[in-house]
Parts: structure tokens; sequence; C-alpha cells
């Protein structure tokens, strides 16, 4: 399982299914439109502190942003 990616995915969907977009994230976290498109696609690899940065931004557990999904075949 890649992490990063994860990550990424869990991140997005949680993002997308509020209904903001990687800007409003950017104001209500501080971490910037370039580096959450980076977060999103798989290429950055955040830390203990981000992840829970990030998850009081969305307003969600930290535990929803490594949680496995569905999407990842290697999960089956």
């Amino acid at each position: 399982m890649d992490m990063r990616k994860l990550v990424g995915r869990n991140f997005a969907r949680l993002r997308r299914d509020q209904g903001l977009t990687q800007e409003q994230v950017e104001e209500r976290s501080g971490f910037s439109q370039q580096y959450l498109s980076s977060l999103e696609r798989g290429r950055r690899n955040p830390t203990v502190i981000t992840l829970y940065e990030l998850s009081l931004a969305l307003g969600v557990s930290h535990v929803d942003l490594v949680r496995p999904d569905l999407e990842d075949p290697a999960q089956h």
C-alpha cells in the first residue's frame, strides 16, 4: 500500500465531500494550494503533524486521512 497515494485520495475525497476547494483549505490550514495539489496526487509524504493540521482544517479525524479505502487494488 502506497501511503502517500492513500492519504492523497482520502484528503481529496474528504475535501470534495465538504464542497471545499484547495484554495479554501489553504485559507483554513495555511498549507499552499500547490502543496495540497501535490498531496492529493500522492507526491507528498506528510508528517503526523501535517496530517493533524489538515484534519483540523477539514473537521475530520486524522485517522480518516490514513484509513484504507476500497479503491486500492492491493487491499483486495
